[in-house]
């Protein structure tokens, strides 16, 4: 039985990680003894997985590691500002109180 190149590309990707089933693998291999282009695809699958080399990795995982102290420097800002804001708030909301509520810390004297 002569199976199509569609659907031995579409069983490849199985085939090549070993995760296909006897019969599916069996079929596979007959038919890339007899066709060039399937050969060809299997084997661009082993070359198409390039490995990025450590320095590469190191490099982006020293900026990412900036980007996340960066990061939470800004979110510490953030919130030392909010607490200080906060905390202006609520002195200028006492003083207008205090001045415009004629409330006295001590008791007015008889």
């Amino acid at each position: 039985m002569k199976i199509s190149c569609g659907i031995i590309k579409d069983l490849l990707p199985l085939y090549h990680d070993g995760v296909c089933s006897n019969d599916s693998k069996t079929m596979v291999e007959e038919h890339l003894a007899e066709c060039d282009s399937c050969k060809a695809e299997l084997q661009a699958m082993d070359d198409g997985l390039p490995i990025n080399n450590a320095e590469q990795n190191l490099n982006e995982a020293e900026a990412v590691k900036k980007l996340s102290r960066r990061w939470k420097k800004g979110m510490k800002k953030s919130l030392l500002k909010g607490i200080l804001t906060t905390i202006l708030v609520i002195v200028l909301i006492a003083l207008l109180l205090y001045s415009f509520m004629d409330i006295r810390i001590l008791p007015k004297p008889y």
